[in-house]
This record gives C-alpha cells, sequence and structure tokens, in this order.
C-alpha cells in the first residue's frame, strides 16, 4: 500500500536543516517512485554532482561534464503535504465497496494535532479589550528609597 505517488507534494521531514546547507523543511513533487527500494525522486531535493565522460553524439556535438541531478530519498524522511493547510500531515485511508461490489480506496488527510490560528483570533489578540485594566489604569506604588550606605570612617593617627 503506497502512500506516495507520483505528482504528489512532499515535504522533507529529515536531515540537515537549511541553516546547515541541508534540505530539511522543503517541500517539491514527487518525480518518480521505487517501490523496490522504497526510496522517491523529489524536484528540488537532495541535488548531487555526476561526472559524466565526454562523448559525441550522432550530430557530432559534445556531451558531458559535470551535471546536477536530483537523487532518490528514503519514503520515511518524506511526509505528504496537505494542500488546505500546505503543513505536512498524516494520511489515512477510506474503503468503500458500492452495490455493484467493486471496492475502492480514497486517501486522507488526517487532522492535524497543530492548532491552526484564524485571522479573527489573531485580531482579537492584538486589541484589548475596553473593560480590562491597563497599566494607566493601575495605581501607582512607589517603592520606598534604599538607604545609602555611609562609608567607613578611616582610622586616622590624629583620631586615636
Amino acid at each position: 500500500m503506497a502512500n506516495i505517488k507520483k505528482g504528489d507534494l512532499v515535504q522533507l521531514i529529515s536531515g540537515r536543516s537549511q541553516a546547515r546547507g541541508g534540505d530539511r523543511g522543503k517541500q517539491g513533487r514527487v518525480l518518480e517512485v521505487q517501490v523496490e527500494k522504497n526510496r522517491v525522486v523529489v524536484e528540488g531535493i537532495n541535488f548531487v554532482t555526476k561526472h559524466v565522460r565526454v562523448g559525441q553524439t550522432q550530430r557530432g556535438t559534445k556531451t558531458g561534464g559535470i551535471e546536477t541531478h536530483e537523487a532518490p530519498v528514503h519514503v520515511s524522511n518524506v511526509q505528504l503535504v496537505n494542500p488546505d493547510t500546505k503543513q505536512p500531515a498524516r494520511v489515512g485511508f477510506m474503503v468503500a465497496t458500492d452495490d455493484k461490489g467493486k471496492t475502492t480506496r480514497t486517501r486522507y488527510f488526517k487532522d492535524s494535532r497543530r492548532v491552526p490560528v484564524k485571522k479573527a483570533a489573531a485580531k482579537k489578540a492584538d486589541q484589548a479589550p475596553s473593560d480590562a485594566v491597563t497599566d494607566e489604569d493601575a495605581p501607582q506604588v512607589k517603592a520606598a528609597p534604599k538607604a545609602k550606605a555611609e562609608p567607613k570612617a578611616k582610622a586616622t593617627k590624629d583620631a586615636e
């Protein structure tokens, strides 16, 4: 049972962070699925350089040099992205059987544990309610001034 198919939008969830030169957190489309090896090739992720020997084509043009292309990534290191929230999400399958006996499996995104922040809730948090006590309305409490420590008198020959 394959969760990821060609053309799906996925996000890399493991590896080095982008701040350290890695690809974790990047999103891309799946170009190829290697079922036997449990790997996927994702567009724009895990670039490798490959040195190709110089050769000639039938027309006489030169080929070869240093090429960069995407390398496969293990399936466990990517997660499908929910198109509604643009966040990686877990996937479930619903199995339905119609009256003719044909069974179909449909993929759905499970509810995330992340709490979505609505725009209206964010606006209310920024604005203070009118009946709330603000710093200007609160009574001012003055702190008692600290007593200064007097310098110790130096012993002198005359004082004795």
